[in-house]
C-alpha cells in the first residue's frame, strides 16, 4: 500500500515493467522469426529435393507421386526456378497476372538475391539449378509485429500517464477547494465579532467618517468570505451591467493605491450586459490590477478599457510594468507559477478558472513588452 500511495515510484516501476515486459516480447519474438525462416528454408530444402528427385529419376515405373506432392504443397512461399545462366525456368506463387511480364519478374528475382541465399539444384554434378524464394506473407506480417506491440506500449503508457495526471489534477483541486472554504468558515468568526463592534461604535457617537471606513473593510472580507466559498462549486450567473461592476472594483483598489499611479479607466458603453457572478468576476479584476500595481513597483500608468461589439464584451487592463517574456504567455496561468519572491501564484490560475470554467470567456496575455507593460484581455458573450 506505501508503493501504491506514492504515484511517481508506482509509475516509475509500471514504466520499468512494461519495458521489460516489451523487450522480452520482442526478443522472444525475434527468435519465433528465426526459428520460422529456417523452417520455411528447410521446406524449400526439401522442395528442391523432390525436384532433383523427378529430374534424375530414370525408372519410368517409379513413383514420383510423393515429389510431385511436395512440389503442389508449397502455395505460400514464393519462388523463381534459374538455371546456371541466370535463365529463368519458370516461377511459383507470385502473382499470375503480373508474373506474364518479364521486368516483374526480374525485380522479384532481385529482391529474392537480396532476401535468402539461393539453394542449389544439382543434376550428377553437371547441370545446376538455384531456386530463388521469398519470406512468406505470415512471415513477413510478422516483421511488423514488433511496431505493432511498441506502438500498443506508448498507447499504455500515455493512458497510464493522463491517468496519473487527471487524479493529481483532482486531488489539487479537491486540496484548493477544502482550503478556500475552511478560509471562508474561518473569516466568519472575527467578520460577526466586528459587526458587534461597529454596533458598538455607533452607539459611542464615534466620528460617522471613521466607522464608515470601518464598515466598508468589513464589507470587504464579507466579500472575500463569499468568493472562498464559492470555490469548487458552480456559481449562480446573474444579468449584470459589466461596467458597474468592474468599475466598483476598479474604485476599490485605486483609493487604496499609489497616488504616483496614474489610473483610468475608459467605458464606451454606460451599460453592457452579460451574466456573471459579481463576486468571482470582481475578483478577477482586482487580480489583473494587482498584478499590474506589482509590476510597475508602485509607480506608471494603468488604464482599463471596455467595449463591445454585437455578441461579446472586451475588457483590456494594461499597465507600463516591467512586462512579461512571450515564452511565459501561458504558463503565468498554471497554478503555483510566480516570478514574485511572495506569492503562492494563485491569482492569475484562479482569474482563469473563473472567466473561463464559470462565464464561458476568455483570458490571455494580448501583448507585452520587456520595460514597456503588459496587456491582459478579457472576453465575455454579451446578453
Amino acid at each position: 500500500m506505501i508503493i501504491f500511495s506514492n504515484s511517481i515510484l508506482f509509475r516509475r516501476i509500471t514504466i520499468i515493467v512494461s519495458l521489460v515486459i516489451v523487450s522480452l516480447i520482442l526478443w522472444n519474438t525475434y527468435i519465433f522469426f528465426q526459428k520460422f525462416k529456417q523452417e520455411e528454408r528447410a521446406k524449400m530444402e526439401i522442395l528442391a529435393a523432390a525436384q532433383k528427385e523427378i529430374a534424375t529419376s530414370t525408372d519410368l515405373d517409379a513413383s514420383v507421386t510423393l515429389p510431385l506432392k511436395i512440389i503442389e504443397n508449397n502455395n505460400n512461399i514464393p519462388m523463381i526456378l534459374v538455371d546456371d545462366n541466370g535463365e529463368i525456368i519458370n516461377s511459383q506463387n507470385l502473382d499470375s497476372k503480373k508474373a506474364l511480364n518479364p521486368k516483374y519478374i526480374e525485380k522479384i528475382l532481385t529482391r529474392m538475391k537480396s532476401e535468402n541465399t539461393p539453394i542449389e539444384v544439382s543434376f550428377s554434378g553437371e547441370n545446376k539449378q538455384y531456386i530463388y524464394y521469398s519470406n512468406s506473407d505470415l512471415l513477413n506480417k510478422l516483421t511488423y509485429y514488433p511496431l505493432a506491440l511498441i506502438l500498443i506500449l506508448v498507447l499504455f503508457l500515455s493512458v497510464v500517464y493522463m491517468f496519473f495526471n487527471s487524479n493529481r489534477a483532482a486531488e489539487t483541486n479537491k486540496l484548493w477547494t477544502g482550503m478556500a472554504k475552511e478560509t471562508a468558515h474561518q473569516i466568519g468568526t472575527p467578520l460577526s465579532s466586528l459587526l458587534g463592534w461597529i454596533a458598538i461604535l455607533k452607539m459611542e457617537k464615534v466620528d460617522d467618517k471613521y466607522v464608515e471606513e470601518i464598515e466598508k473593510d468589513v464589507h470587504r472580507l464579507n466579500t472575500i468570505a463569499n468568493r472562498f466559498s464559492k470555490i469548487g462549486s458552480a456559481p449562480e450567473l446573474k444579468k449584470e451591467n459589466i461596467i458597474t461592476i468592474t468599475k466598483q472594483a476598479f474604485d476599490y483598489l485605486e483609493s487604496r493605491s499609489s497616488k504616483q499611479i496614474s489610473f483610468s479607466f475608459i467605458a464606451h458603453h454606460q451599460e453592457t450586459y452579460t451574466k456573471i457572478n459579481t463576486e468571482l468576476f470582481g475578483w478577477v479584476i482586482e487580480n489583473l490590477i494587482k498584478n499590474a500595481i506589482d509590476s510597475m513597483l508602485g509607480k506608471g500608468k494603468l488604464k482599463l478599457n471596455i467595449e463591445s461589439t454585437s455578441k461579446k464584451i472586451k475588457i483590456t487592463i494594461s499597465d507600463t510594468g516591467k512586462g512579461i517574456p512571450k515564452k511565459l504567455f501561458k504558463q503565468i496561468f498554471k497554478p503555483g507559477f510566480t516570478t514574485k519572491k511572495r506569492g503562492w501564484g494563485l491569482g492569475l490560475s484562479l482569474s482563469k478558472r473563473i472567466v473561463e470554467d464559470y462565464h464561458n470567456g476568455k483570458i490571455f496575455v494580448q501583448k507585452s513588452e520587456i520595460g514597456k507593460g503588459t496587456t491582459f484581455e478579457i472576453l465575455l458573450n454579451k446578453v
